[in-house]
């Protein structure tokens, strides 16, 4: 059973699933806000991250599996799957193996595939990612190159300094894993099957999932709504919660409360 925090009440649970470099804890400015607003937020660790056992393999069939034993470990009657980056995979691949245990999607700054685990691009973006710890920097060097790149250039730094503290925890050997389950992510052909509720979130500044990735992911799922957040890069409600919280809460509303 992977490890959670849960805060609120309601028919309606909002499964928060972290990118590759978080955990529960980066959902600290969001569950609070949902909560206050009758929803059940439930921040999940990832399988590997934080209190939660890793899986061998690790496999985005295997991530999605996980996901559904918290998802009825939870018995919400309603179901919400809000992933960011990683986190947004993780939730389509859910919707496709298991369309009936989700109710609606928020797929904030993710995409539907990564392309071929084999693929040329794909074993140069590993190398690129895994450098830092093959040269025995660590996670926390790791972090302390690649966090930056995810904020807008005039971020506050204590909003970077609290995401790289966040990636810096994640055991490398997790990260590594993660990292290689997601490049043989594809679920693009699935899209125009969704049948919920669906936001499409983007950042304006996000370099990892552009705006026009998620816009066009957004135009092949039947009704769709797309978001882009003005100003903010890839950890949006890290970087700007409050901003980030009135979209989410907007699309709820309209969708998951009386």
């Amino acid at each position: 059973m992977p490890a959670y925090l849960e805060q609120g009440e309601g028919d309606t649970a909002v499964f928060l699933l972290h990118g590759v470099g978080g955990g529960k804890e980066a959902w600290a400015h969001n569950q609070p806000a949902l909560a206050s607003q009758g929803f059940r937020a439930v921040a999940w660790d990832m399988p590997g991250y934080g209190a939660s056992p890793p899986l061998s393999p690790c496999t985005n069939v295997l991530l999605a599996d996980a996901l559904k034993t918290l998802i009825g470990h939870v018995g919400a009657r309603r179901n919400v799957l809000l992933g960011h980056s990683m986190g947004g995979m993780i939730a389509q691949e859910l919707a496709a193996l298991h369309p009936a245990l989700v109710h609606g999607l928020i797929l904030y700054s993710t995409s539907p595939a990564f392309g071929k685990a084999d693929g040329a691009w794909q074993q140069q973006f590993l190398q690129s990612r895994f450098a830092p710890l093959d040269q025995g920097l660590g996670m926390a060097g790791l972090a302390h190159q690649l966090v930056p790149t995810m904020f807008a250039p005039d971020a506050d730094p204590a909003r970077i300094a609290e995401a790289a503290a966040l990636m810096a925890r994640v055991p490398a050997e997790s990260y590594r894993a993660a990292l290689s389950a997601i490049v043989s992510f594809n679920r693009l052909g699935a899209l125009g099957d969704i049948a919920v509720p669906t936001l499409c979130l983007a950042g304006e500044l996000d370099l990892n999932a552009p705006p026009a990735v998620v816009e066009k992911m957004a135009g092949r799922i039947p009704g769709a709504a797309y978001v882009c957040l003005p100003q903010v890069g890839h950890i949006a409600n890290l970087e700007q919660p409050a901003l980030f919280n009135h979209a989410v809460l907007t699309f709820l509303k309209q969708h998951f409360l009386p």
